[in-house]
């Protein structure tokens, strides 16, 4: 590890967070000199953030427990255009009333781990749309346009790999790194902002909002990214079989979102202490050096931490409780997903279905044929089984880690 000297640089060190600075030696002086404003843009393309964006979330989060502060940059006027970084394709166009949802919907989320309000370390919602959408075309071109040329544009990853894969880029999507660019602009003239921080994937971006802020202002800014964050057996963070991870309650129910992270392969179990939980890093330490079946001890502890931090208090220990009556005591946990049935009894296909345990019928069938669906704990092999729905609650699962309650109505 680099020996950091600002408690800011240290806690993202030791933590996993730093993978890439624009000028380690000059932030590192600057956050011992005072308080520094950083920011994170997320843009408001749906009603939640999933986990792929919690690191980022958990960065604004350290930024204020180090002692500075963190501003959150909704785009309101970029979701309109759409990053096309990673992307094959166009995403669709939204109305102002959808993205402004959306904003609100987001900031629930936000509002439980960082503080907001109006003092020197408080958190502010920032929306782009605030001047992104007072800007004239010529103004724009004139003021921004000439500091950057098309060859360069040519060679970040966001446009080269749509080309590469002879995907079409709108001109619109094209521009969307000028306005990311400007942003930073932006926000050091407006809130005296100094770092912009982002995944592995927004570097490019970054360097273009530190470049323009140079030659238009003559002022110095920095860029910070994190590592891209895979799982240990090399899939992207936030995506799983059953689709994103989604943060807010109203999009994934805290029950799934307790068991994704309990679910987590061994290996990951250190990596997310750090980067997710609050947890001294003695007791991560402590933790992450278990093994066998005490490992899932530990992730328990993260399931609950991250739980905690994201649904509140009430959500991790009811998950937790559901948890312990499903697993260790063979009941039927309050906050399983459920599935009311009308008739005396159903079919194994129809319950798996219901319960949201597979997508189709062809995918139950082979759910069943693979020895993955129980009913009760016993297993069920046969696709033309049904189910006799003489209790008030019945058990069913797929595999040894989702398990639902079909209900008599």
């Amino acid at each position: 590890m680099t020996q950091y000297q600002s408690p800011l640089l240290r806690l993202l060190d030791e933590r996993g967070y730093i993978h890439q600075l624009t000028d380690a030696e000059g932030l590192d002086k600057l956050a011992i000199e005072g308080v520094v404003p950083g920011y994170i843009g997320f843009d408001a393309t749906a009603p939640s953030l999933h986990i792929g964006s919690l690191v980022q979330i958990m960065m604004l989060r350290r930024l204020q427990q180090a002692g500075h502060k963190p501003v959150v940059l909704m785009g309101g006027g970029t979701t309109r255009i759409g990053d096309p970084t990673g992307r094959d394709e166009s995403r669709k166009m939204l109305s102002d009333q959808t993205i402004e949802d959306n904003i609100a919907s987001i900031f629930q989320v936000f509002s439980r781990l960082l503080t907001f309000g109006d003092g020197p370390t408080d958190a502010v919602m920032v929306n782009n749309h605030d001047w992104l959408g007072k800007l004239g075309y010529i103004e724009l071109l004139q003021e921004v346009g000439t500091h950057f040329t098309v060859n360069r544009m040519l060679t970040f990853d966001s446009v080269k790999l749509r080309l590469d894969r002879e995907q079409p880029m709108t001109f619109l999507e094209f521009n969307y790194m000028i306005l990311q660019g400007y942003d930073f602009r932006h926000l050091n003239k407006a809130m005296d902002v100094r770092l912009q921080m982002g995944g592995s994937d927004q570097w490019g971006n970054i360097i273009n909002g530190i470049e323009l802020t140079r030659r238009k202002d003559g002022r110095e800014v920095f860029g910070l990214t994190t590592p891209l964050l895979t799982t240990a057996d090399g899939k992207k963070m936030g995506k799983t079989a059953a689709g994103a991870v989604w943060l807010n309650e109203d999009a994934l129910p805290a029950w799934d979102f307790w068991q994704y992270w309990r679910n987590v392969d061994d290996r990951d179990v250190g990596k997310f202490l750090r980067l997710f939980t609050d947890l001294p890093l003695d007791e991560i330490k402590r933790l992450e050096s278990l093994e066998g079946s005490e490992i899932n001890s530990a992730k328990v502890v993260l399931a609950n931490e991250v739980t905690r931090l994201v649904r509140g208090d009430e959500a991790a220990k009811a998950a937790e409780a559901t948890a312990a009556a499903t697993f260790a005591g063979g009941g039927l946990g309050q906050d399983l997903p459920t599935f009311d049935v009308a008739e005396e009894d159903i079919g194994i296909i129809d319950a798996l279905v219901g319960l949201g345990f597979a997508a189709s019928r062809g995918e139950a069938k082979r759910l069943v044929a693979g020895g993955g669906a129980r009913v009760d704990g016993e297993a069920v092999t046969d696709e033309a089984f049904r189910i006799t729905l003489k209790a008030a609650e019945i058990r069913v699962s797929s595999g040894k880690k989702k398990h639902g309650i079909l209900r008599r109505t």
